[in-house]
């Protein structure tokens, strides 16, 4: 994993930036726990298709949500290269399954584009920004809010 870490300042933060598939995303380095090597799952019964089963960690039980299905990339066949991105948003402790962690960066304010008015709401609420970097690759920061399953008793 190559890593650039920069000294953030008060107008910039730091996002840990992976792939799916072809895709670059990123989410704020602020609610991830831990990152891991695959581990396969638990399936639950009647969980939503994005959802591939849970896991142990540490004596927790922890969702892992296949991020290529819930963004609508199509289902991932995980293998031993895939990781587990461990994140805490609000009262929740998930897995986010992605290819590989490529970076860790600092991001300016300047640097977070608006998501393109395209018609489509919820690609808008998936994706916050659209941060481009000096190599020529776009991030896509998601949303967690959106990507992550509704709690019980919650709103979808």
């Amino acid at each position: 994993m190559r890593q650039t870490i920069l000294q953030a300042t008060a107008d910039q933060s730091d996002v840990v930036a992976f792939r799916i598939g072809e895709q670059d995303y990123c989410i704020d380095i602020n609610v991830v726990r831990e990152i891991r090597g695959w581990t396969p799952t638990t399936v639950l019964p009647h969980a939503p298709p994005y959802v591939m089963g849970v896991i142990n960690l540490r004596g927790n039980v922890v969702a892992v949500i296949d991020l290529a299905a819930r963004l609508g990339l199509g289902n991932t066949q995980p293998t031993p290269r895939h990781v587990v991105v461990i994140v805490t948003f609000g009262h929740q402790t998930v897995g986010l399954m992605a290819d590989v962690v490529s970076d860790i960066l600092g991001v300016g304010e300047a640097e977070l584009k608006p998501v393109p008015d395209i018609g489509c709401d919820t690609t808008r609420a998936f994706i916050s920004n659209v941060i481009t970097l000096e190599d020529g690759r776009m991030l896509r920061k998601l949303e967690l809010s959106a990507v992550l399953p509704p709690r019980a008793g919650e709103r979808p």
